[in-house]
C-alpha cells in the first residue's frame, strides 16, 4: 500500500506535512484576518467613497439652488429695472408735456404783455396827436389870451383824463 519508493508516495508526505505545518503556524487564521483586513480596508474605502459621492451630491444640489436663486434674483432685478425705466420715460414725457405747457404760458404772456404794451403805445401816440390836433384847432379859432387860457386849461384837463 504505501511503497516508500513510489514518487507519489512522497508528494502524499510532503502534501500532509505541509498541510500540518500550514494548520500548526495558523496560516489560515493569518490568511482570513489579512482577507478581512483587506475587506475592512475596501469596506472603509467604499464607505468613504459613498461619503464624498453624497457630499458632492449635496455640494451640486447646493450649487444648482445657488445658480436658480442668482437668476431668480437676475430675473428680478431686470424686471425692476424695466419697471424703473418705464416709471422714468413716464416722468420723462410728463416732465416734459409739463415744460412745454410753461413755455407755451410764459410764450402766450409775453405776447399778451407785448400786445397790451403796443395798444398803450397806440394809445398814447393817438392821444398826443389828438392833444396836439385840438391845440392847433383851438389855436386859430381863438385868439388873444383868453384862448390861450382856454387852450392851455383844456389841454391839461384832457391829459389828466386821457391816462
Amino acid at each position: 500500500m504505501f511503497d516508500p519508493h513510489d514518487p507519489l508516495f512522497w508528494v502524499a508526505l510532503s502534501f500532509v506535512v505541509f498541510v500540518g505545518l500550514v494548520l500548526y503556524y495558523g496560516v489560515p487564521a493569518i490568511v482570513t484576518k489579512a482577507l478581512d483586513d483587506r475587506a475592512d480596508a475596501i469596506r472603509k474605502e467604499l464607505d468613504e467613497a459613498r461619503k464624498l459621492r453624497e457630499e458632492a451630491q449635496a455640494l451640486l444640489s447646493d450649487y444648482q439652488r445657488k445658480a436658480r436663486e442668482a437668476e431668480n434674483e437676475a430675473k428680478s432685478i431686470i424686471e425692476q429695472a424695466k419697471i424703473e425705466a418705464e416709471a422714468l420715460a413716464t416722468d420723462s414725457r410728463k416732465a416734459l408735456v409739463e415744460s412745454l405747457e410753461r413755455r407755451s404760458k410764459i410764450a402766450e404772456d409775453k405776447i399778451a404783455r407785448a400786445e397790451a404794451q403796443a395798444l398803450s403805445e397806440v394809445r398814447s401816440t393817438a392821444i398826443d396827436t389828438a392833444i396836439a390836433a385840438a391845440h392847433e384847432i383851438l389855436k386859430t379859432r381863438a385868439s388873444g389870451s383868453t384862448g390861450e387860457a382856454l387852450v392851455s386849461s383844456s389841454i391839461s384837463d384832457l391829459k389828466g383824463k386821457l391816462n
